[in-house]
């Protein structure tokens, strides 16, 4: 497993550890908080190490170790390590927008942002790979699972389904992998 993805999955695992040792604690200083309830601007990268549940960090780990490591691979542990913290951060900037616009006063945790930018980056760069959906179990190349991914976000963002997932924070993290993707000029494989 390449260096720069071993050590965020380790981190995040440290950190979920930690949270449920402090619980709440953690939440309040660490937690991504809406402008004027609470935000600091170190937030916009802790809340990409903390978690909501045992199932939220398992699923966000497993797309950073099945996405991560290919793509840390072709792009090297500097580039990487920069494009997973540009979709973080994205992610994170997008639900303080969505927050300021709704007016939703609840944090936001998790690497899930990052996670969909790295989908994103899979899909762009091994556009012929495929993918096993795992409910239902179904094969699809990557590009077509990270549109239905995206699709599905939109969907449940704009309907308002699935209340407290941050689904704008989703999108945000694979539009700033998108962008970040095309100003550095890179094709596919």
């Amino acid at each position: 497993m390449p260096p720069v993805t071993r050590n965020l999955l380790i981190a995040n695992f440290a950190i979920f550890l930690a949270e449920l040792v402090v619980g709440d604690a953690a939440i309040q200083p660490f937690a991504l908080w809406p402008l004027g309830a609470g935000f600091a601007p170190w937030q916009l990268v802790s809340y990409a190490f903390l978690h909501a549940g045992v199932a939220h960090i398992l699923f966000n780990m497993l797309g950073l170790y099945s996405f991560g490591s290919d793509i840390e691979r072709v792009w090297g542990p500097r580039r990487f390590l920069i494009y997973y913290f540009t979709c973080a951060v994205a992610a994170g900037a997008t639900q303080l927008v969505f927050s300021a616009v709704t007016g939703t006063e609840y944090p936001t945790v998790g690497a899930s942002g990052a996670v969909f930018g790295l989908l994103l980056a899979f899909a762009m760069m091994f556009p012929h790979r495929k993918v096993l959906l795992l409910f239902p179990p179904i094969p699809m190349r990557a590009p077509i699972f990270a549109v239905v991914y995206g699709v599905i976000e939109l969907y449940l963002g704009v309907t308002g389904t699935a209340e407290g997932v941050a689904h704008f924070a989703h999108l945000g993290g694979m539009l700033g992998g998108f962008i970040l993707i095309k100003s550095w000029g890179m094709r596919s494989r």
